[in-house]
């Protein structure tokens, strides 16, 4: 069996993740409201994943209000393919 990458064997990074596999980018408002987080907790699993080079944030300062934008890295989308293949070997033989 392929071990589960321990990153994004969170409940919240996992959701993160999946969210941003269907967009381009999200911002964090965008994030919160889908994950039912609290920014707080929001904004340090951002961190961790942004740390880890699966997703990059930047400033969009063009509105009323500065927004975090979260993009998904190709190390990402590596990491999530790797994920659930480690999570279909779990499954063989039933």
């Amino acid at each position: 069996m392929q071990e589960l990458d321990p990153l994004l064997h969170s409940q919240l990074r996992l959701a993160i993740m999946s969210i941003l596999l269907g967009v381009e980018e999200a911002d964090f408002v965008y994030l919160k409201e889908k994950t039912e987080s609290t920014a707080g907790n929001l904004s340090v699993q951002i961190d961790k994943l942004s740390s880890a080079g699966y997703i990059s944030t930047y400033k969009d300062e063009s509105g009323k209000k500065p927004r975090t934008i979260c993009r998904m890295e190709e190390a990402g989308r590596l990491a999530m393919q790797q994920y659930v293949e480690a999570l279909k070997s779990y499954f063989v033989g039933l």
